[in-house]
């Protein structure tokens, strides 16, 4: 069976569980809280099998796995159905450009590990934190948003009709974005797919509340 080491609360953990669900696979869900006894993440057998000593970690028998867009395109190619990228070569890099606008330039900005070290190390107080987490959300949502509406979307998903890398990348930071009171008011048509993905069984299965 396939084992998933994550923490619930990670929005690249939350990714995965959605991927997961959404290919109807089975898997057993290992907790690495990142806040007990210093974070489970630094223990020398989490290191061990995850080096930079993140959330997720997948196992597939004797292969290991780490970095949620590499375990989800991992997934997809073993799994086809139902796809979660386009056929279409344009299509599949707009819809790759838009999970990596949030896996790679937005939550990097904003994870534990960052904001710890705001705190901690740059003694940066609470209110400047959240100025600095509200500022990259919005700098990040705002050209989201463009690139939705470019031209007329109207469909309930970020990319056709069905859920692709997009939407995994999407719900899990608008979920961060809300816990951190950020305004997305400036943002409906995310505002929009978020609210659809959340009546899907395999979205809120993923949900963190569902997995604390």
């Amino acid at each position: 069976m396939l084992e998933l080491y994550n923490y619930f609360r990670s929005s690249a953990s939350y990714r995965v569980r959605i991927a997961l669900n959404l290919k109807g696979l089975e898997y057993k869900e290992i907790p690495v809280h990142l806040l007990n006894n210093g974070g489970e993440h630094h223990t020398p057998d989490y290191q061990a099998m995850n080096p930079q000593r993140l959330v997720p970690t997948l196992q597939d028998n004797a292969k290991t796995i780490t970095q949620s867009l590499a375990i989800i395109e991992y997934l997809d190619e073993l799994h086809p159905e139902p796809p979660l990228m386009p056929a279409d070569p344009y299509q599949k890099a707009l819809v790759r450009g838009f999970a990596l606008a949030i896996a790679a330039d937005m939550h990097p900005l904003n994870n534990l590990r960052v904001l710890k070290f705001l705190n901690n190390d740059l003694n940066l107080s609470e209110e400047q934190k959240m100025r600095w987490y509200q500022h990259w959300i919005a700098t990040g949502f705002s050209a989201l948003e463009k690139t939705l509406t470019a031209n007329p979307h109207a469909t309930d998903f970020c990319f056709g009709q069905t859920p692709t890398i997009a939407d995994i990348c999407l719900v899990p930071q608008m979920y961060n974005a809300r816990r951190f009171n950020c305004d997305i008011s400036a943002y409906p048509t995310l505002v929009k797919i978020d609210a659809h993905c959340q009546t899907q069984p395999a979205f809120i299965k993923a949900q963190p509340q569902e997995n604390s």
